[in-house]
Parts: structure tokens; C-alpha cells; sequence
């Protein structure tokens, strides 16, 4: 799942992941994620600046909660000074925009295979 306030970026994406045979869902709203019950995806991408919410705040969460604290999120953002607090969130991995797309590939799968 893409988790992003910026339509241009979950768009590009989704396009990429889904060429390369992933099933993916996306969602422009912090709200959507933290409403989430019983279908979980198996991977997170999560914005830290959404608008409405902080991305950090909403990996807090998920990582305390029973059910989500197992789903592994790589967050993303613009602002490559706040990576710690990202990790201090909870976050498994980080990915400073802009990112090359073969990077977020390699995260992917390197957290997709540790499932």
C-alpha cells in the first residue's frame, strides 16, 4: 500500500510496483491507513507530511496495535533530516525523495523476504 499526499507520486508508483507484479492499493488519506480492519497489506509506504497527519504519528500507532505492528513500513519524505525520527516512530525503513526507483525496489523486496 502507497500512502501519499501527493497524486503524481502514488501514481508513478503504483505504476512501477504494479509492473513488476505487485498488487497495489494507495490512499491520499492518513485516515484511510489508521481505519484499516482485517485487510492488511503486506507492506507499507507511508508519507511522513500527509496532509492532516504526520506519517510518524500514524507508524506509532500501527506499530502498537496487535494486528499491524508486524506490517513493515518504509517511510518517505522530502526532508532527509528527519530519517531518526522516522525510526524513532517505529518506521523499518526509510527512503529520502526524490529516490531512485531501484532503491525502493531493493527495500521491498529486502522487507518482503524478512516476512
Amino acid at each position: 500500500m502507497i500512502a501519499d499526499d501527493d497524486p503524481g507520486i502514488v501514481d508513478a508508483v503504483e505504476i512501477i510496483l504494479d509492473f513488476e507484479g505487485y498488487q497495489v492499493s494507495s490512499t491520499v488519506n492518513g485516515a484511510t491507513i489508521l481505519a484499516m480492519q482485517n485487510e492488511y497489506p503486506d507492506l507499507l509506504l507511508l508519507d511522513i507530511w500527509m496532509s492532516g497527519f504526520d506519517g510518524r504519528d500514524i507508524c506509532r500507532v500501527l506499530k502498537q496495535k496487535q494486528d499491524t505492528r508486524g506490517i513493515p513500513i518504509i517511510m518517505i519524505s522530502a526532508s532527509r533530516d528527519i530519517e531518526r525520527s522516522a525510526y524513532e516512530a517505529g518506521a523499518d525503513d526509510f527512503l529520502a525523495k526524490p529516490f531512485e526507483i531501484d532503491d525502493l525496489l531493493g527495500k521491498i523486496k529486502k522487507h518482503l523476504k524478512d516476512n
